[in-house]
């Protein structure tokens, strides 16, 4: 094994050990959407073999991740999470390809079970690794319509006055980029509210809310911010609780963020 090699699974079977240390120490109880997420990239590290003269190879072209959610809360919460930007089979692939591995054709699926298998290492998730035939995709249905949302900012300080999007999910927050304490990606916004900007963007979390945009409805979601996310319509306020599915968006409502506000254009 060369030592680039078993240098990287020394540092991720060390970082692992720290992490279920002090889990055991603080008693919090199970572990978090993105510990599980870093818990499967983890999992991903360490099925990379060397291939020789500083190579390394990964000779699986399917991952199967099994998580845990007991509730449609909790599923919500790990698909807020899975499904954002980057998503799950976007991080792994970032981590093989960061390690020098090809993923020309890696098929990652998440499924979600009541409880664990007794033979599981983590009482949270599993995670299968398998290599056959790439099934084929059924081809795309013609293209619906595309339809484009405005964001304009009507409280507080972002990068542009508006934004003209067509994207089939949008993230709202405060700063372009949202990383954890490794400084690894968690999230890119799409509408993004300037960082040290005064009181009213304050308000605003990193990873505030999301818009999604399919099947030709626009629906808004709380991605569990500080302050919350509501929306005025005709000047009634509705609430949109974390966690839920979402409210579903109309041509001149505002999007509450705090005390910022968005006023939503579709055409």
């Amino acid at each position: 094994m060369d030592l680039l090699a078993k240098a990287r699974k020394l540092e991720s079977h060390l970082a692992r050990t720290v992490d279920r240390a002090a889990q055991q120490w603080s008693k919090s109880g199970p572990r978090g959407p993105l510990e599980v997420v870093h818990g499967i990239l983890d999992a991903v590290d360490e099925r990379i073999e060397p291939a020789g003269r500083g190579t390394q190879v990964f000779p699986f072209n399917k991952v199967k991740a099994t998580i845990v959610a007991v509730s449609p809360d909790a599923r919500a919460r790990f698909a807020g999470v899975l499904d954002g930007s980057p998503t799950l089979q976007e991080r792994i692939e970032g981590r093989l390809r960061d390690a020098g591995c090809d993923v020309p054709s890696l098929q990652v699926r998440v499924v979600y079970v009541a409880q664990a298998d007794p033979g599981w290492t983590s009482p949270e998730f599993h995670v299968d690794f398998s290599r056959g035939a790439v099934q084929e995709q059924a081809p795309s249905p013609a293209p619906a319509a595309v339809h484009e949302i405005t964001l304009a900012v009507t409280n507080g300080s972002a990068d542009k006055p508006d934004y003209a999007l067509t994207l089939d999910r949008i993230n709202v927050g405060r700063c372009a980029e949202v990383r954890d304490s490794r400084n690894r990606l968690l999230r890119t916004n799409h509408v993004v509210f300037t960082d040290a900007a005064g009181a009213i963007n304050e308000t605003v979390s990193r990873a505030h809310a999301h818009i999604d945009c399919q099947n030709g409805e626009l629906r808004v979601f709380d991605d569990r911010s500080a302050h919350g996310t509501s929306i005025v319509r005709n000047g009634k306020t509705i609430s949109v609780p974390a966690g839920s599915r979402g409210v579903r968006l109309q041509s001149g409502d505002e999007v509450v963020l705090g005390d910022a506000r968005l006023r939503v254009k579709m055409s």
